[in-house]
């Protein structure tokens, strides 16, 4: 039977190779949109590594205008005093602009012996940015004010990285240094991963570095804690508070929450984009094999009718209609799994290889789902042809 499809799809060769092309293409489609699905499933699983429902960002700008760094942390020191006599304010932490869901990022790379990691995030924090935010350690410790006056430097670096650096063994107490070697730095301790481009998108690898008296020439945020209870009318106080703290400044409240949800905004944009051209890409597939199948059937019913004739039901009629469909499906699948083996095979995007295997397995159903279901009816429709209509028809 399978030798009997192949021959008949061999001697029509020209006109089923557009239809292998379009479940290729089709395929190929699908096998990217199923890796970016699975590849944000995968990330919406983990944990998300932080609180964010309670927590909010000022941005500020234009504050204190002085090069003296004494001066400066006894400015921001008086103003963390007074946020914090606030009943609503449970733990405030000044930090770098590359706070958690915003757009603003600060890469570098580092260096473990000879091993290069690039595309690390760099994070400049305060003792209180940990419980500001509730991160979970799960090696060692965070930054205490001892670490500030040591003479070594001191990082905490998430899972990811220190899986990266250090493998499965232990990552407190060993040191990492910058790309270019020269600077070392002593890992204290070791925190959960922190999705902080949004509930889909990877953590990636992260160095948190404690700040200095310097850091507030030019830091511009501030994430504040509150209580659940905290309503508009406290966020208005508490910019009013702010506003008069800072004269001439530009100040602006956030929430985390809202961040998140642009976050993720922005990261399913290409999902979505991807997802309409393959819903057209799938239904001109699926319209076109469906012709092709019914104009077959118009075209052969004297070959149907023969074959009725001499004794071949209906069933084995339609069974013929939905295996020559399905064996035009495997010639293509063939082909896309080919190309698309190549991507776990050769690290592209360096993403794991099992998202793509998932990916593959999943367009594979697909494709074949969609096949049969474009040709049942077809099939169908071939099984009830009469033999004596067909007959004299032709």
């Amino acid at each position: 039977m399978l030798k009997h499809l192949f021959t008949l799809i061999w001697n029509k060769k020209k006109q089923n190779a557009l239809l292998i092309s379009e479940m290729l293409i089709s395929f190929l489609v699908i096998f990217a949109v199923c890796s970016l699905l699975v590849y944000y499933y995968q990330n919406y699983k983990k944990p998300m590594g932080l609180e964010y429902e309670h927590v909010w960002v000022v941005n500020y700008s234009n504050a204190l205008k002085t090069m003296n760094n004494d001066s400066l942390s006894l400015y921001y020191e008086s103003l963390r005093k007074l946020l914090k006599s606030m009943p609503e304010v449970k733990e405030i932490s000044f930090s770098s602009a590359n706070i958690p869901f915003s757009q603003t990022t600060n890469q570098g790379a580092l260096s473990r012996d000879i091993h290069k990691i690039a595309h690390v995030n760099w994070y400049q924090v305060e003792d209180s940015y940990k419980n500001t935010l509730q991160m979970q350690v799960l090696e060692g410790r965070w930054f205490d004010k001892q670490d500030a006056v040591g003479k070594e430097s001191h990082v905490v670096i998430n899972e990811s990285l220190k899986e990266e650096a250090f493998g499965h063994g232990d990552a407190v107490g060993k040191f990492l240094s910058t790309y270019d070697g020269k600077d070392g730095m002593k890992v204290i301790g070791v925190i959960q991963d922190v999705k902080v481009r949004g509930d889909y998108a990877a953590s990636g690898v992260s160095v948190y570095k404690q700040l200095d008296t310097a850091a507030f020439q030019w830091l511009s945020s501030i994430l504040i804690s509150v209580d659940a209870n905290a309503s508009a009318a406290f966020e208005s106080h508490l910019y009013k508070t702010i506003a008069n703290y800072m004269k001439n400044a530009n100040v602006e409240i956030e929430h985390l929450t809202n961040k998140r949800k642009n976050a993720n905004y922005f990261t399913l944009v290409p999902m979505i984009v991807l997802l309409v051209v393959a819903c057209f890409l799938v239904i001109n597939v699926a319209l076109g094999l469906f012709g092709v199948l019914w104009y077959n059937i118009n075209k052969r019913r004297g070959e149907i009718g023969l074959r009725r004739a001499v004794g071949a039901t209906g069933r084995s009629v339609s069974t013929q209609l939905v295996g020559e469909a399905l064996v035009l499906a495997t010639l293509s699948l063939i082909l896309g799994t080919f190309f698309a083996i190549q991507f776990p095979l050769l690290n592209i995007f360096d993403l794991p290889a099992s998202i793509y295997i998932t990916a593959i397995i999943l367009s594979i159903a697909f494709i074949y789902t969609l096949v049969l279901i474009c040709s049942l009816y077809p099939g169908k429709q071939a099984a009830a042809i009469y033999p004596a209509v067909a007959l004299h028809e032709e």
